[in-house]
């Protein structure tokens, strides 16, 4: 839920940005891909470090 108030904050900071109009189309969709990938990255990482291990199914 905090991610979730957090990313809000953000896109709302940028979309209020003077120069939000001039970002192409492109940029955007890398910096969506680039930072899922970095939220994917940080939570296996959290993950790896915790020792978490999927349960096996009966």
């Amino acid at each position: 839920m905090i991610a979730v108030v957090i990313g809000m904050v953000g896109l709302n900071r940028v979309m209020t940005s003077p120069a939000f109009a001039t970002y192409r189309t492109v940029d955007v969709v890398q910096l969506l891909g680039s930072g899922a990938c970095l939220g994917v990255a940080m939570v296996m990482l959290i993950f790896a470090l915790r020792g978490v291990r999927p349960q096996p199914s009966e």
